[in-house]
């Protein structure tokens, strides 16, 4: 199943239920994006990363249950496919006027709960382009849970997790509060995020303080970093607040957009 939650002239903004996923990629819903130019601006199933699924919300490690697909590492052992991939499901969900809000349920690999999500996706037109917010909580169910990362689990640098938007693009310019380029962007906490490909700028914001993991080169990949420092703790009942703003533009974004996107993430849903 797909909704169209924009939709005019060549911009398409489509999201996808999932359900037909192979169970290795850990199916789960996702969004694909267009510019209003048609380019495309999200990658589903790369060949390099088979489990990048556009933009979702994907954890590499919770219990010990993949919501990422694809290898899982482990220290001393390195990344391995390991038959422990989750699933998201979705139990209810509202659409109307460009948004969906939705009910997921967390199962573990074998089929156990371990996570609850009520999450918020609104796509609007602007006369720039267009933007779009992911709002997320999450709520540990029936058990403990532990939110690791490749880098807590023992690969440095590989903190990914959490809401990640993969593109098309093989490289691109990236710019934060801290500064430019990939050694300023990748761990800072810095509000907003820039990134540049060919023509195309995609301006991302946080409220979370959560640090961004990016990635400009080989492929590009962003998004704010659950478990990084060492891995999150949620007790039965605990709830974790996610959220994503950017803006998608065919063209390099002024400066305002930043400040801008911060105003249109609200309240945790």
């Amino acid at each position: 199943m797909t909704i169209d939650l924009l939709r005019h002239d060549a911009v398409r903004v489509r999201y996808h239920d999932g359900d037909d996923l192979d169970g290795a990629l850990s199916p789960r819903p996702f969004l694909t994006a267009t510019t209003e130019t048609g380019a495309a601006v999200t990658e589903v199933g790369p060949a390099d990363h088979p489990h990048h699924l556009g933009l979702s919300v994907a954890l590499a490690d919770v219990n010990g249950t993949s919501f990422w697909g694809g290898r899982t590492f482990r220290r001393r052992r390195g990344s391995t496919l390991l038959r422990n991939h989750g699933t998201q499901r979705v139990r209810a969900r509202d659409f109307s006027g460009g948004a969906v809000s939705e009910v997921l349920t967390w199962s573990d690999h074998h089929g156990a709960a371990l996570l609850e999500e009520r999450r918020r996706i609104e796509a609007v037109e602007r006369a720039d382009g267009w933007e779009l917010s992911w709002r997320t909580t999450l709520t540990a169910v029936a058990a403990d849970v532990t939110i690791a990362s490749p880098q807590t689990n023992g690969r440095d640098g590989a903190f990914y997790g959490g809401i990640f938007w993969r593109t098309p693009f093989g490289s691109a310019l990236v710019r934060t509060l801290d500064g430019e380029g990939i050694d300023a962007a990748h761990g800072s906490t810095s509000p907003w995020l820039a990134l540049e490909a060919g023509g195309i700028s995609l301006v991302a914001a946080t409220s979370t303080g959560m640090p961004w993991f990016v990635r400009n080169e080989g492929y590009v990949g962003f998004g704010p970093a659950v478990a990084v420092a060492g891995p999150r703790e949620l007790a039965v009942g605990d709830a974790l607040h996610l959220d994503l703003a950017v803006a998608v533009q065919d063209r390099a974004a002024p400066d305002e957009v930043c400040a801008r996107l911060l105003d249109t993430i609200g309240e945790p849903v």
